[in-house]
């Protein structure tokens, strides 16, 4: 007995990946299309569209299989991305307004101001270098760290008075090293 012929297979199902490859040709103009029209920016938009895909790839398992259904499917995604950047964009405008509100009247400072304390500092860390790591250490620890010359002295396991005698030489030549030629030669010439 011969029935009629089977059914030929059908192509079989594509997997998660084709699926999200042929979303992904045939629909990224248009999410692109979308996104453009929606963002306050180009790169703004180019976000939206890598952050749509990256989501459908996460969710590919999800993703229609009608080709029909998937363009309006990934719209959606865009539509939820696009409020998330929404979002972002009014918080960091609302973090702006705080810091603005909380600096105001701090005056800003003269940028050749702080170019000028940043060679003086880089001067001073040149000299520092040029002393003996004792006297550095020294030094830095009264200027730097804010202790006295007895707190030193406890700090180093030395007595005060060698603390301040090596302090007042270590500050001796580091003067010496922070003066300028310059000025050497001026008050050579005034005496």
């Amino acid at each position: 007995m011969e029935g009629p012929p089977s059914p030929e297979p059908d192509d079989p199902p594509a997997s998660p990946e084709q699926v999200f490859e042929d979303a992904y040709r045939e629909c990224g103009t248009a999410v692109l299309g979308y996104a453009l029209r929606r963002s306050a920016s180009r790169d703004d938009a180019l976000d939206v569209v890598a952050e749509t895909f990256a989501t459908a790839w996460r969710r590919r398992a999800d993703l229609p299989v009608d080709v029909d259904d998937v363009r309006p499917w990934l719209f959606g995604v865009a539509r939820h991305c696009l409020a998330n950047v929404s979002r972002s964009a009014r918080r960091a405008s609302r973090l702006g307004d705080r810091l603005a509100d909380a600096l105001a009247g701090t005056p800003l400072p003269d940028p050749s101001a702080l170019t000028e304390g940043r060679a003086e500092a880089q001067r001073v860390r040149e000299a520092l270098a040029e002393l003996a790591p004792d006297d550095r250490e020294l030094v830095t620890l009264i200027a730097w760290e804010g202790l006295t010359p007895a707190q030193v002295a406890t700090a180093l396991g030395v007595p005060a008075g060698t603390v301040r005698v090596r302090l007042h030489r270590a500050r001796t030549r580091l003067r010496a090293l922070l003066s300028d030629p310059a000025d050497e030669l001026e008050a050579d010439r005034a005496q």
